[in-house]
């Protein structure tokens, strides 16, 4: 069983900082990319960033220069430092990994965790 633990979420004015953290647990052999996903009300769930186990990331375009992804394997551990938060950046944020185990290779999600920019 693998489970994916995140915290960090809250209410933030625009402008301001939020750092998101998830942390896996488990039967977990290894983790491979590991993500950071949104889903805002009447909208789909989008790819925020990810990071690749070597270290290569990926961020959507309005991510670009304001969010910062990282992860610290020993921890297997991943963040989502956000900065310069608008109010478009109001979603649940869910945690994604890929995760290899004894059995399988697959994605775990983590419960979300909610993100409001509001004044």
């Amino acid at each position: 069983q693998v489970q994916l633990v995140e915290s960090g979420g809250g209410l933030v004015q625009p402008g301001g900082s939020l750092r998101l953290s998830c942390a896996a647990s488990g039967s977990i052999v290894s983790i491979n990319t590991m993500a950071w996903y949104r889903q805002a009300p009447g909208k789909e769930r989008e790819l925020v960033a990810e990071i690749t186990s070597g270290g290569t990331t990926y961020y959507l375009d309005s991510a670009k220069g304001r969010f910062t992804i990282s992860r610290d394997n020993a921890k297997r551990a991943v963040y989502l430092q956000m900065n310069s938060l608008k109010p478009e950046d109001t979603a649940v944020y869910y945690c994604n990994a890929d995760v290899t185990t004894y059995f399988h290779t697959r994605a775990y999600w983590g419960q979300g965790t909610q993100v409001t920019v509001s004044s």
